[in-house]
């Protein structure tokens, strides 16, 4: 095995093995500290990895592999067994070898010298919670995709027929009987009803989703952060879940700055003799983060005077679309000190945050409250905050809206009563 890298010699190992997996069968190899075979690349089918790792792998061992869609399970059982395993940034890998001749063989060749020598570009391992959470959110993109398909459908025969649709939404309950009042060939008509039927089931389990959702906001370990990600403008349940899933722990983000960069969001820069140039944002990272974070920047400037006029002051200079991407930047940034520092959002007077409690607590039903009126929980909410102690009622929209008084929900919370 040839390679010019040095070895750091910070941490050894008695055998360094890589991983290369596929779908159906992992690629393996070995090698000791002085880079010779110890187990040249062989492959073993998924039906008997399992007891093969069981058998072959060991305390001693530094084991290598590449960021995939099965990798976590895995992870999960070679980890336990081995010294030291680290998971490989696939992506960064490339960059690195930039090889033009790509086998399974030399994919295992490339990590393992990354590996002896201590410098595989490795992603944070996240804990179950973690994963399953981005599972779910995952699933709910799918399903909403797949809403999207059938309403594109159903609106192509609306064009194909030339009809005019009723007025608001198309897909309101209130123009649910539009549709059987047409006259349709009764081929289309087959199909529209299909859709229909797939439309209003989809949107059934996706309200079901977003309940789940609403529960675990209200649920450890992603309540104590949730509370803090809600008072912000532009973010409901589902933005703030689909952030922290992304997130997971803040704490692994020494500096706003790496949250940025992790989201992608962060401006690339070619520098080169007397040029300076700005280039578009990297798009490293998870995408979900991204989306998340401008359609909560688009909220935020529709709904908070301060972003509103943070977002006019940059459209000045740069296209809205650019704009719109800096002040999502900012809201990350700004979510980096909330979440780390514990403190409340700055920008909104207390009355401003009960009402954003509120609206969290008409999301979730009885169970996801834990048994809490709605009144109560907004006012809990608050408390978690450490802030509105004394509101018990707001105006919004010309409406009079109440919060429980601090002593019933203490009752209930002894926890939140401030130490004597």
């Amino acid at each position: 095995m040839n390679s010019h890298l040095k070895v750091d010699l910070g941490e050894r190992f008695e055998r360094y093995v890589a991983l290369d997996i596929h779908k159906h069968y992992v690629m393996v190899g070995a090698v000791n500290l002085r880079r010779e075979w110890v187990l040249k690349p062989r492959k073993i089918s998924m039906a008997k990895f399992r007891k093969w790792v069981r058998k072959n792998l060991r305390q001693g061992d530094a084991v290598v592999l590449e960021s995939t869609s099965n990798a976590w399970d895995i992870f999960d059982l070679v980890d336990p067994l081995v010294s030291k395993t680290v998971v490989a940034n696939p992506h960064k890998v490339g960059q690195i070898a930039q090889a033009r001749v790509k086998t399974d063989k030399l994919d295992v060749e490339r990590l393992l010298v990354l590996l002896v020598a201590n410098i595989v570009p490795d992603v944070w391992v996240p804990p179950h919670h973690v994963r399953d959470l981005r599972s779910l959110v995952s699933f709910r993109w799918r399903v909403n995709k797949q809403i999207g398909m059938s309403k594109n459908r159903l609106q192509s025969y609306i064009q194909r027929f030339n009809l005019t649709p009723p007025e608001g939404k198309l897909w309101a309950k209130k123009n649910a009987g539009w549709w059987d009042q047409q006259t349709f060939p009764d081929l289309v008509e087959f199909q529209i009803q299909h859709d229909l039927e797939i439309l209003a089931h989809l949107e059934e389990r996706k309200a079901a989703i977003d309940q789940k959702l609403a529960e675990l906001s209200n649920t450890e370990p992603w309540a104590s952060d949730a509370v803090f990600l809600l008072q912000i403008p532009g973010f409901g349940v589902i933005f703030s879940m689909i952030v922290l899933s992304a997130i997971g722990d803040v704490s692994r983000f020494p500096s706003a700055k790496e949250l940025v960069g992790y989201s992608g969001l962060c401006s690339g820069v070619h520098i080169s003799g007397e040029k300076n140039q700005e280039k578009p944002i990297t798009k490293e990272g998870r995408k979900e983060l991204r989306w998340a974070m401008v359609e909560a920047a688009w909220g935020a400037v529709r709904s908070d005077p301060y972003w509103k006029a943070q977002y006019n002051r940059l459209k000045k200079k740069k296209h809205p679309n650019k704009a719109i991407v800096a002040v999502a930047r900012r809201l990350l940034v700004g979510i980096w000190h909330i979440l780390t520092k514990r403190e409340p959002y700055h920008h909104a007077d207390d009355e401003t945050l009960a009402y954003k409690m509120l609206i969290w607590s008409q999301v979730m039903d009885e169970k996801a409250r834990r048994g809490m009126t709605r009144r109560q929980f907004a006012k809990y909410g608050l408390l978690r905050l450490g802030t509105g102690q004394d509101i018990e009622r707001i105006i919004r929209s010309g409406l009079p809206r109440r919060l429980a008084p601090a002593e019933e929900v203490l009752a209930l919370k002894p926890e939140l009563r401030p130490p004597r």
